[in-house]
């Protein structure tokens, strides 16, 4: 009997953790405001301002959420973790997503309690060096030191290539970005190495930028995008399609400037899209304007890459793999229908 009863008890627990965290979107909207982890500071992906505005790749994904879920963009807290932080930061609910250039991995797919609501950036690791080295491959740093951010993918990876390449190193450890660079700029190391889109990123934080090249060789995949917690299906879901609607939206030609008249188009697939006809938000719990709530406020996907790391940024990454299917890249999202 007693086993009986501690058995009752388990269930009970689980079905009331269940039901809890089965309800983030409504605490969203109670709330007024999504908690949407970022990084401490990383331009193009999440970088606040001067006066503290948020920008970025990573910060347009927690604002298209927003959209959809609130009907307004702005309504955003950002929350700034290091990499450390960030998984137990999700884990805990203090944030109800994570967006910040997260790679996913099996590891953290399948022991974390986490899922990955897809990929809105494919990236690589890469190396930056100083150009006073005269180095022109990642095959000639033997014996190198090597800045790197602790808690992150590229930690084993670089092992990983070095062992692989029978060469030495020695790894000099900091906990966020901004310490990796300042940490390079002062000499503590001989070589960075991070995702190359970050490469590019903390280059531009150098006093001299052109006095660093990044190399060219790519030594691993990196797909970064949005997490949530597991248990949450409707959350998930949300999330997930935030993401697939930008893509949709720049694959049909709807862009924020233009998705007003959109909204008269005769095209199905356009309809489903936003909310005109076809399928209903009522399947995500939203409304049937979600997507076009998105596309409005915060644009396609397009329009996303373009301004924060793409030809409109100060980064001017090329589209790469990160182009639609059909221009090149493997950019691809399940139809809304």
């Amino acid at each position: 009997m007693k086993k009986l009863s501690l058995i009752m008890v388990a269930v009970f627990l689980m079905i009331s953790a269940s039901l809890a965290m089965a309800s983030t979107k409504d605490e969203v909207q109670k709330r007024g405001y999504l908690q949407c982890g970022v990084s401490t500071g990383l331009p193009g992906f999440s970088n606040p301002d001067e006066k503290g505005n948020w920008t970025g790749l990573d910060v347009d994904m927690c604002r298209a959420v927003a959209a959809a879920v609130l009907g307004d963009a702005t309504k955003v807290k950002f929350v700034p973790l290091t990499a450390k932080e960030r998984f137990t930061a999700l884990q805990s609910g203090e944030i109800d997503m994570l967006s910040r250039n997260t790679t996913w991995t099996y590891t953290r797919d399948t022991s974390l309690g986490l899922n990955f609501a897809g990929t809105d950036y494919y990236d690589g690791q890469g190396f930056m060096v100083s150009k006073k080295l005269g180095v022109k491959s990642a095959k000639e740093l033997n014996g190198a030191a090597v800045c790197i951010q602790a808690g992150t993918t590229t930690e084993l990876n670089l092992a990983d290539y070095f062992r692989q390449n029978k060469m030495e190193y020695q790894a000099v450890v900091f906990d966020t970005s901004d310490q990796t660079v300042k940490g390079f700029e002062a000499g503590r190391c001989d070589v960075l190495t991070s995702d190359q889109s970050q490469l590019y990123a903390l280059r531009i934080k150098l006093a001299n930028p052109d006095d660093a090249v990044v190399l060219p060789e790519v030594i691993s995949k990196e797909p970064l995008g949005p997490v949530v917690r597991q248990g949450d299906d409707g959350w998930f879901n949300i999330v997930k399609w935030s993401l697939f609607a930008m893509i949709n939206a720049e694959e049909m030609g709807v862009t924020s400037k233009n998705v007003d008249t959109m909204k008269n188009s005769s095209n199905p697939a356009v309809q489903r899209l936003l909310g005109t006809g076809g399928v209903k938000g009522s399947f995500l719990g939203l409304n049937d304007d979600w997507a076009y709530q998105i596309i409005k406020q915060v644009g396609n996907y397009g329009e996303m890459f373009d301004r924060n790391v793409g030809a409109g940024s100060p980064l001017k990454i090329a589209r790469g793999l990160n182009a639609l299917w059909s221009k090149g890249g493997i950019m691809y999202a399940p139809p809304i229908r």
